[in-house]
């Protein structure tokens, strides 16, 4: 049977050779003490700013790779927590990368139809947006991509902690909404225990609140979760919204 070429395509990312070991603790943000299954115990660099709250538990596995340029201070990045429900991808690069390729291969039907995508698109002296869609006749479309770890009960939130700039990307697509754009908030959510999305009201309630007023203003919002192993990272499905207060 002859299949299409968006069926041809590699589906997803594909993580580099993934070392396992145990959480010992996480400080300083950037920092991550880890040991590995031979027991050395090794400092990786932890690829993500927030708080991730209900994804940093001590003594959980977790999944590094390995760097060995010698340039880098930290040879270990830390990739992956293995959580009651899911692995959970902390690395907050991936969301963009992954995003990006989904949409090129046609993956997200709500933004497909577009010829050019084109990332860290500047859009004022002081603001970027992740990526701008572009075909001739059509309206640009801008798309904000938020990288989501913090589950409970399944419903999925951001911000995990107060984010000053994610407040700024939403005043910034109200702006270029205003002038004639498309714009989409997008959530990847990087685990698989996620029934629901919503803003963390308890954690940030400036960004709930700027979140209404954008999706009232005719920002548009979307969340996905993925499918997640230890070999690929693949975008899944979409995640229904509760977005009114």
């Amino acid at each position: 049977m002859n299949r299409s070429v968006s069926e041809m395509k590699p589906m997803g990312l594909t993580w580099p050779k993934l070392i396992p070991g145990t959480l010992l603790k996480r400080y300083k943000r950037f920092l991550a003490d880890v040991r590995l299954e031979k027991g050395e115990t090794v400092t990786a660099h932890c690829p993500n700013t927030g708080s991730m709250k209900t994804c940093c538990e001590h003594g959980r596995p977790v999944y590094l790779s390995y760097h060995p340029h010698p340039k880098r201070k930290l040879k270990y990045t830390w990739q992956l927590i293995e959580m009651a429900d899911s692995l959970v991808g902390i690395n907050t690069g991936i969301p963009n990368r992954l995003v990006q390729k989904s949409i090129r291969d046609g993956r997200i039907e709500e933004l497909s139809g577009y010829d050019d995508v084109i990332s860290e698109v500047k859009t004022s002296s002081h603001s970027r947006i992740d990526l701008l869609l572009q075909k001739e006749g059509k309206k640009k479309c801008f798309v904000e991509i938020k990288n989501c770890t913090f589950v409970e009960e399944g419903v999925a939130a951001f911000p995990d902690a107060v984010t000053d700039r994610g407040l700024k990307h939403l005043v910034e697509l109200q702006n270029l909404l205003s002038k004639g754009s498309r714009c989409v908030m997008f959530y990847l959510i990087q685990r698989m225990d996620a029934a629901v999305f919503k803003p963390a009201d308890r954690i940030d309630p400036a960004y709930g609140r700027m979140l209404r007023q954008a999706v009232r203003n005719g920002v548009e919002i979307m969340a996905y979760d993925v499918s997640i192993d230890l070999k690929t990272i693949i975008l899944n499905r979409k995640i229904p919204l509760m977005i009114k207060s």
